[in-house]
């Protein structure tokens, strides 16, 4: 304005005064154009000037670390695609225009903000098509939550990087954000670089060796006593098949063939077994897995990993302990450094059940940005097992029965089966699990999660005290674990099978008695019964007559007819559903199970699965069959389906 205002003063002083010597006058309007044309130049340049480096400058990002990583072991070459229609065809250049776009609206927005996106930001050059990228990855960094969510999402619909975009950006994620595109199902599995280089064993060490060394490290004393007797079991078999190896009684090269191939297993797989269920008992204890990361269990558990690709029983044991270690939140740096995330995002999208369930569960533990729950060893959450736009209303428990297990009890119906424990030792791959399948398919507003404890038919093969096994032990167990998970936070339904719906029970009435679990009683709307003995099994009667072969566990001598306790428990528990209006539906088998190959047996029979309360259905299956509908639009299926549904209905609906 004042540059105008000048003007118009020249003008009107020019007009009024009197004319010069024309000669004079022309040379003095020279000089004043130029003064003023120049200091309009001069002016608007250095505007101009200001400008570019303020956009510049608002445009970068720190990249020292993308540097560093680029130093040690990536070359990034801008690949250019053999495709002449993707170079000159319509989309190559409607996506050019578009970049050209957003770098204008971002111009006009620095003029308008007068400053830059981000104050820790610096120089980087990079492309026009790059641009959205490295803004993306700064939203993932943003204080804002809801933008950190926004931008992973959106990292995970990009479709349209090159592969060296992929990997030069996820050299500069945060854990956060990392954790996120593992959690997303449609992330590309490009955001995850391979896990570092592992350290070389030691001289004339074997991964044998290395176990026995990591378990001898951890705390011995004042510890339960199951994990006393499971470790010290893994340290007597690791102390003989290490012996039997230096003596040369085999051959150990990492499933090596034995000398002598009559002995039988190869002695490492046993070791590996038993030093694996110990380590898994010890990171259940906070301050061991502080241990265990300390020396280099993460690192020897993903050596681990990779070796035994053909041993998913090993690859599943590894995941847990790593899951139990990411309940301790100040240890999820170290595993996020070590690679395990990568190693996580790959098994959760893998299509074994068992698999994908074990990474969900790690994973999950490690999303502290979407989780405020904590899954502890043995509870899986079946759907979803991803970050979801879909709100959760309910929960839908499973808890299995005697000799069941988390996913193989609620698999669809198979051939028959017999109920020993070597089959149930065996049977280590299901790919079918109807909960996760159908039941996720139908509900998807349910959080289904599915239990796992450790059962035995007989004391023969007990690991673990007598009293840990009780109905009353197990149920305070998962009680607590079902908590920490966030039940009776949300209107729950609880499906159990067998001695699973003792456990359902025994919970029950155990949050009624304590004040800090009473919402775990006021949000339960509604009980599944499978088969479920209420006033004891025939199996324990069989038991009991041939105890010296048998020796029956506590399991089944808590399911005789005569069991006190059983009686107790039925009692309290009927008149406490009465009076909490629970809805209450009973399935229960009209067939005959074998058990070994030769002796079949009505386990529950219709008059013990009889709750009191409720519809009680007889289905002609055998007592394994039970939970398990042979197709979709089975009897069985459709039923649980309209009970779940209509017990839940006003809660969906909301």
């Amino acid at each position: 304005m004042s540059l105008a205002a000048y003007c118009v003063m020249c003008c009107r002083r020019l007009g009024t005064s009197t004319p010069p010597p024309k000669s004079n006058t022309y040379w003095k309007d020279i000089r004043n154009i130029i003064k003023f044309t120049g200091s309009l130049i001069l002016g608007g340049s250095l505007f101009l000037t200001y400008e570019i480096r303020a956009l510049k400058k608002s445009l970068t990002l720190d990249t020292q670390v993308v540097e560093k990583e680029k130093m040690k072991s990536y070359i990034y070459v801008h690949t250019v695609s053999l495709d002449k229609r993707e170079n000159l065809g319509i989309t190559y250049q409607a996506r050019k225009e578009l970049h050209k776009a957003v770098r204008k609206v971002l111009a006009i927005s620095a003029r308008i903000l007068q400053g830059s996106f981000a104050d820790t930001f610096t120089t980087f050059d990079m492309e026009d098509h790059e641009c959205a990228m490295w803004l993306l990855l700064k939203k993932s960094k943003s204080d804002d939550r809801a933008a950190r969510l926004q931008a992973v999402q959106e990292m995970v619909e990009a479709r349209h990087w090159h592969d060296y975009q992929f990997r030069t950006i996820a050299q500069a994620f945060d854990l956060r954000t990392l954790i996120g595109l593992a959690r997303s199902k449609e992330s590309d599995p490009r955001f995850f670089l391979p896990p570092p280089p592992l350290p070389p064993l030691k001289e004339d060490s074997s991964i044998e060796e290395e176990l026995r060394h990591l378990l001898v490290s951890l705390p011995q004393t004042e510890l339960d006593e199951c994990i006393q007797y499971i470790t010290s079991l893994a340290l007597s078999e690791s102390s003989q098949s290490l012996t039997a190896q230096k003596s040369g009684l085999w051959n150990f090269g990492r499933y090596g063939l034995p000398y002598a191939e009559s002995f039988g297993e190869v002695p490492s797989a046993t070791v590996e077994t038993f030093s694996l269920e110990a380590l898994v008992k010890h990171s259940e204890i906070p301050t061991h897995c502080d241990k265990i990361e300390a020396n280099g269990g993460l690192q020897l558990l993903q050596r681990l990993y990779q070796l035994c690709k053909d041993c998913p029983k090993v690859q599943r044991s590894a995941m847990r302990v790593v899951g139990n270690m990411a309940l301790n939140e100040h240890l999820h740096s170290t595993i996020g450094r070590s690679g395990w995330v990568s190693i996580l995002a790959e098994a959760v999208k893998s299509p074994d059940i068992m698999e994908a369930s074990h990474a969900a569960r790690a994973l999950a533990n490690l999303d502290r940005e979407t989780v405020p729950e904590k899954y502890q060893d043995g509870v899986y959450v079946l759907h979803p097992q991803h970050r979801t736009s879909q709100p959760i209303k309910a929960d839908v428990l499973f808890i299995h029965g005697l000799m069941g297990a988390a996913f193989k009890t609620w698999r669809q119906q198979d051939s028959d089966q017999v109920l020993t424990e070597k089959v149930s030792e065996d049977e280590t791959r299901y790919t079918t699990c109807w909960p996760k399948t159908w039941l996720a398919r139908d509900c998807p507003a349910l959080r289904i999660i599915s239990v796992e404890y450790d059962t035995s038919l007989s004391e023969w093969r007990a690991r673990c005290p007598s009293e840990r096994k009780s109905i009353a032990f197990r149920s305070n167990e998962l009680l607590q674990k079902l908590r920490a998970a966030g039940v009776g936070d949300r209107p729950v339904i609880w499906v159990s099978h067998s001695m699973g719906g003792l456990l359902v029970k025994k919970m029950l009435l155990e949050a009624s008695q304590r004040p800090e679990m009473s919402s775990v009683i006021n949000n339960t709307r509604g009980i599944l019964f499978y088969s479920v003995p209420h006033h004891g099994s025939h199996l324990a009667e069989y038991s009991v007559s041939v105890r010296y072969l048998l020796f029956p566990s506590l399991e089944v001598k808590e399911l005789s007819k005569d069991s006190p306790a059983l009686k107790t428990l039925q009692d309290d528990f009927v008149k406490f559903a009465k009076d909490k209006n629970f809805q209450v539906l009973s399935f229960v088998e009209t067939l005959p199970t074998y058990i070994g190959s030769m002796i079949k047996l009505h386990v529950v029979p219709v008059e013990s699965a009889d709750l009191g309360i409720g519809d009680l259905i007889p289905v002609d299956v055998n007592h394994l069959n039970i939970c398990k509908p042979k197709k979709k639009d089975a009897f069985l299926y459709q039923r649980t389906l309209q009970f779940i549904r209509e017990t839940l209905a006003k809660d969906l609906e909301n």
